[in-house]
């Protein structure tokens, strides 16, 4: 029989395809995510079992090992542990409240251009630029304080409307949550692990799809019908702040020109989007493949792709949407077990990797 360390190897190498097809791999998976000090000391205490190890690591490698000695039955203890303790983190759970709080925040503006680390971000750009200490302290007022204040409202909406839309998925029958945070898991869908991802349409994939389609970039498009109608912007500023003014101003104008250019624009992004949703293994497959280095993995995945049709860049707000994302989640679960494990798997490699990795992915889109 496979033991704790040839599963313990395969979670830590990336290997995890394995884990879709194996009773034993899985059991795996579901004792790790119960394996807080607390948590298995509570599920050993409910089910009668007797550890004689003391240490964390220890106590899984034994607890794991005796869960392997009736594979069938401890599925359903797992099963049953984990579902009551979900229930108590739900009824602890005001879901009313917490998206009321989310409706309070009113720009999703991170405050600069940093993408994965706000501290490396402070130190290349203040840090180790001004040798000035009173450069510096004037920078607090200007710039830093904005930019840690952007940072930390945006991830903080992340994470509590992550939570919600989690707790949507795990309130399924089919599904059954995870307890304990664990590494490339957040719940078992009809007893396949997934990760979830919540995600925007993203530009860089639009600009692909746009260069496919014959297509100028969006931006120098804007900018040369801007010229052509006679509307102001500032050149020198960053192409997010030009692209802003430019559309804010055609808005303004309302005039046939600036909605007729306005309407191609958006058409193109809905052709973009119609195409992805018909084939959704290719966009699942681009986001793997340009997923950041800091978080890379090759867990099975569920995209869950918000898209607010009338503004693309306003779709963070679908996030505390309940009356959008309730029926659309409940839907895609409700037939899950129609779907071929076949049409669901996606291979593609990663630049500095030079092995090719596969995993289980599905992309569910949330419109508006």
């Amino acid at each position: 029989m496979k033991d704790f360390n040839y599963w313990k190897k395969r979670y830590e190498s990336e290997q995890l395809e394995e884990f879709n097809c194996d009773n034993i791999g899985l059991l795996w998976l579901k004792t790790k995510s119960i394996g807080r000090k607390e948590l298995i000391a509570e599920f050993i205490k409910d089910n009668n079992i007797a550890l004689k190890e003391m240490t964390l690591g220890k106590q899984f490698i034994e607890l794991f090992t005796w869960l392997c000695n009736d594979i069938e039955n401890s599925h359903e203890i797992l099963n049953n542990y984990i579902k009551v303790k979900h229930g108590k983190q739900v009824a602890a759970l005001d879901m009313e409240q917490l998206v009321s709080e989310l409706y309070k925040l009113k720009n999703f503006d991170w405050g600069g251009d940093y993408r994965n680390s706000l501290d490396k971000y402070l130190i290349s750009r203040y840090v180790k630029v001004h040798q000035s200490y009173d450069t510096l302290i004037s920078k607090f007022d200007s710039e830093i304080n904005i930019a840690v204040q952007g940072y930390v409202l945006n991830s903080w909406y992340n994470h509590w409307s992550s939570i919600l839309i989690e707790h949507i998925f795990k309130s399924h029958p089919l599904v059954l949550p995870t307890v304990g945070q664990i590494k490339s898991v957040d719940f078992f869908i009809n007893s396949i692990p997934f990760d979830l991802k919540v995600t925007y349409l993203p530009a860089e994939y639009i600009k692909l799809k746009r260069k496919e389609m014959g297509l100028p970039v969006e931006l120098t498009y804007l900018k040369n019908k801007a010229v052509e109608g006679g509307i102001c912007f500032d050149k020198k500023a960053k192409d997010a702040d030009i692209y802003h003014e430019i559309t804010e101003r055609m808005k303004d104008k309302n005039d046939e020109f600036s909605r007729s250019v306005l309407a191609i624009l958006k058409n193109e992004k809905l052709q973009i989007l119609k195409e992805a949703q018909i084939n959704p293994k290719m966009l699942a497959t681009w986001l793997y493949e340009n997923q950041g280095e800091m978080r890379f993995g090759s867990e099975n995945r569920l995209f869950l792709m918000l898209v607010d049709s009338d503004d693309f860049n306003g779709s963070w707000k679908l996030k505390r949407n309940l009356g959008l994302l309730e029926p659309t989640i409940t839907k895609y679960l409700d037939n899950f077990k129609s779907k071929k494990m076949e049409d669901l798997k996606v291979s593609f490699g990663y630049k500095g990797k030079s092995q090719t990795f596969t995993a289980l992915a599905d992309v569910i889109f949330v419109t508006r």
